[in-house]
């Protein structure tokens, strides 16, 4: 009987964290599309002042191409795992908490490239910042996903 509910708690165990840990593979130019598109939206600011509307058109194109990219990314995952739905196995929470930690040291380091040098250079900041932290994420959760692979059998 405790067999049964110990096979069966493991079998409830491995469907919450298929979503989290069956996925395609992120494609190699993952990182440095979305640091590119970082950057560009951080160059849309050059014409914050000198042209509203070339501004405005702009980051509606930039918003319009994240959509298309998430709708993409949606099929092709499937269920996506989103923070705040449903709770992630503890290694990948782990990840995630990283994550959203190192957000605010980001924002901070391209801020201050602003602020110092200008938008040029706070675009490059969050280009390579974006494009570096983004492909170090990828690896850590590939890692942390293999490891809950392991852990569930």
């Amino acid at each position: 009987m405790e067999s049964d509910a110990r096979e069966q708690l493991q079998i409830v165990e491995r469907a919450e964290a298929a979503p989290y840990i069956h996925y395609p593979r992120t494609p190699w130019w993952y990182p440095p599309v979305v640091g590119l598109w970082v950057a560009a939206m951080i160059t849309a600011f050059l014409w914050w002042r000198a042209n509203t509307a070339l501004f405005a058109a702009s980051v509606a194109i930039l918003l319009v191409l994240e959509g298309a990219f998430l709708a993409w990314m949606q099929r092709r995952h499937g269920a996506m795992p989103m923070p705040g739905r449903g709770t992630p196995p503890k290694e990948i929470g782990a990840v995630w908490r990283r994550y959203f930690m190192s957000l605010p040291v980001v924002i901070a380091v391209v801020g201050l490239a602003w602020w110092l040098i200008g938008v040029h250079a706070a675009a490059l900041t969050a280009f390579v910042v974006v494009t570096a932290g983004l492909a170090y994420y990828e690896r850590r959760y590939a890692a942390a996903a293999a490891k809950v692979r392991e852990r569930l059998g």
